[in-house]
C-alpha cells in the first residue's frame, strides 16, 4: 500500500519482523522474569518527572485534556493494571483443577498492535505495553496522528526500561510520526497476530473487519438515572468531579442525567451549587451550543473537534455562554425528545451533561434504553438511589457491559480503587457494541491456553440422574 511514495507494507513488515524477533526471546522468559519487566514498566512509567513530561506534551500536542488530570491518570491506571497483574501466574502451568483433572498452560498470542485513542495518549500505550509483556507478547503501537510526537517520547522511554533490564528494546515498537496514518495503521492491522483496539469507532471496525483476531471498544454515551432517594448534593458532587477530570475525556462520563421528576427543580439547584452553568430548555444559549457542539447538524453528529475535551472557558468562548468565575461545566435541559433529533441526547466527550426527566423508575429504564439504542449500547450505564430492587432491575434489563451504582461514572466503569471492576483503558461493550467481549479487558485477554486433559473414571449418566422422575412421567408419550 503506498500513499505519498510510502510504501506502507514494507514499513509495516519492517515493524512487525523486529517485534516478532523480540517476541521470540521473550517467549522464553521465566515468570519472574517476566514479573520483573512488569514491575519496571510499572515503577518506571510512574516517575513524577516523567509523567509531568507526559501529561505536558499531550496536552500540548492534541489541545485535549489537562495536565494535572492526565498526571493522577497515568498514576491510577499504571499503578492499578500493576497491582492487578503482580504475582498472578501467566508463564507455563497457571492452573490445574484436581477434579476434572485439566491442566492450563499460558502461551503468547504473538505481536499484538495496539492501537491508541488521542484522548488518552498519555497512558494507554504504557497500560498496554505492560500488560502485553505480563504475557510475553510484544507490541507495536499506533497512535492517533494527533498524539504522534507525545507518543514516539513516551514509547522510546518504555524501550529505555527494558534496556536497563537486559530485555529486547524491540518488545515496544511505534511509528515515527511522518509514518503515523489511517493507512498505516490498516496495513498494521493485516500483519500482526491480533489487534488491540481504543479509539473511534471507525477504527475499531476496521480492526473487526481486517482479518487479523482483535478485541475492541464500543461507542460511549452512558446515561444515569437518579431516583431522588440518596443526598442529591452528593449526587451532583460526583457528577461534577466525573464530568471535570481531564475535561471528560473519557468516553465513561456521564452523557445524560435521567431525574425522577419530582426531584428534578431541588437537583438543578444541586448541580448550580456543585459548580454547574443551566442551559434552559428553548433559549438561545442552546441552541448556539447545540450549533457549536455539531457544526454540520443534522446532516451529521460529528463533533466539533476544537470543542472537545476543552476547558469551561473555552467552552464559553466557542459556543458564547455567559458563564462566570465559579462555573466548572455545563447542563443542559433537554425534555423535548431522544435520538437522532435529539443530539444533546448523545455522547459529547466534553464538560457536557444533559438532563431528562423521568416519570416513573419505568419512564426513567425506556428513556435510559432509547438512549443507548440511539447511541453507546454496550457500554454503560448508572444509577444513584438507596433501592436495591431497581438496581437488580436494572441489572438484568439494561443492554450494557457495566453498570454503576451511587458513584461517578467516568471512574468507576474503567476500574477504581473504590470499586472491584478491573482496572482497564478498553471496555468492552459485547455483542451490543459490536465486540468480541463485555468486560474490562486485561492481561488475560491476551493470552492463548493450552487445557491438558487426563482420563477421568467413565461416568455416563442415566436419564433419571438428569432428568426429574416426574418429568419423564408426564412426557413419556412419543412425540413421533
Amino acid at each position: 500500500m503506498k500513499n505519498n511514495d510510502i510504501d506502507y507494507g514494507k514499513y509495516v513488515a519492517d515493524l512487525v519482523s523486529r517485534s516478532r524477533a523480540a517476541q521470540a526471546v521473550l517467549d522464553g522468559y521465566t515468570q519472574e522474569q517476566v514479573d520483573e519487566l512488569c514491575t519496571a514498566i510499572a515503577y518506571y512509567g510512574t516517575r513524577p518527572d516523567f509523567m509531568r513530561a507526559v501529561a505536558s506534551q499531550t496536552v500540548e500536542e492534541t489541545g485535549f485534556g489537562n495536565v494535572e488530570d492526565k498526571i493522577a491518570k497515568i498514576w491510577n491506571k499504571v499503578m492499578g493494571h500493576y497491582r492487578e497483574m503482580k504475582d498472578e501466574k501467566s508463564v507455563g502451568l497457571i492452573e490445574y483443577d484436581e477434579v476434572k483433572k485439566i491442566a492450563k498452560y499460558a502461551k503468547p498470542v504473538g505481536v499484538i498492535g495496539a492501537l491508541a485513542p488521542v484522548t488518552n495518549a498519555e497512558n494507554t500505550p504504557i497500560c498496554k505495553a505492560m500488560s502485553a509483556i505480563k504475557g510475553r507478547n510484544s507490541i507495536i503501537i499506533a497512535p492517533h496522528p494527533k498524539s504522534a510526537k507525545v507518543n514516539l517520547f513516551l514509547t522510546g522511554y518504555l524501550r529505555k526500561v527494558l534496556k536497563k533490564f537486559g530485555a529486547p528494546e524491540d518488545l515496544i515498537l511505534t511509528m515515527e510520526p511522518e509514518y503515523v496514518s489511517i493507512d498505516c495503521s490498516s496495513e498494521l492491522m493485516k500483519q500482526v497476530d491480533y489487534i488491540w483496539a481504543t479509539g473511534g469507532s471507525g477504527m475499531v471496525k476496521a480492526a473487526y473487519s481486517s482479518g487479523t483476531p482483535a478485541i475492541g471498544v464500543g461507542t460511549g454515551n452512558d446515561p444515569v438515572y437518579i431516583d431522588g432517594t440518596t443526598d442529591l448534593n452528593d449526587v451532583a458532587a460526583m457528577i461534577r468531579v466525573s464530568k471535570i477530570f481531564d475535561n471528560s475525556a473519557s468516553c465513561s462520563s456521564e452523557n445524560t442525567l435521567i431525574i425522577q421528576k419530582e426531584y428534578y427543580d431541588d437537583f438543578v439547584k444541586a448541580l448550580e451549587a456543585n459548580h454547574g452553568y443551566h442551559v434552559l430548555e428553548g433559549s438561545e444559549e442552546k441552541e448556539q451550543l447545540k450549533k457549536t457542539m455539531w457544526p454540520n447538524w443534522p446532516e451529521d453528529h460529528n463533533l466539533n473537534r476544537h470543542f472537545i475535551c476543552q476547558g469551561i472557558e473555552k467552552i464559553a468562548e466557542l459556543a458564547g455562554l455567559k458563564t462566570g468565575p465559579e462555573d466548572e461545566f455545563v447542563f443542559v435541559d433537554e425534555n423535548d425528545g431522544i435520538g437522532h433529533d435529539y443530539p444533546f441526547t448523545g455522547e459529547k466527550l466534553s464538560r457536557v451533561t444533559t438532563l431528562i426527566k423521568a416519570e416513573s423508575f419505568e419512564d426513567a429504564l425506556q428513556k435510559m434504553e432509547s438512549i443507548l439504542s440511539y447511541m453507546g449500547e454496550g457500554h454503560g450505564c448508572g444509577i444513584h438511589t438507596s433501592d436495591d430492587e431497581k438496581i437488580a432491575v436494572m441489572g438484568q434489563r439494561m443492554k450494557v457491559a457495566r453498570i454503576m451504582v451511587n458513584q461517578p461514572q467516568s471512574v468507576g466503569n474503567s476500574g477504581s480503587w473504590g470499586n472491584g471492576m478491573p482496572m482497564t483503558m478498553t471496555l468492552g461493550c459485547g455483542s451490543w457494541g459490536n465486540n468480541s467481549v463485555s468486560h474490562n479487558v486485561n492481561w488475560k485477554d491476551f493470552l492463548n491456553i493450552t487445557h491438558v486433559s487426563r482420563p477421568l473414571p467413565t461416568n455416563v449418566p442415566k436419564e433419571e440422574d438428569l432428568f426429574a422422575e416426574e418429568f419423564i412421567k408426564e412426557n413419556s408419550e412419543s412425540l413421533m
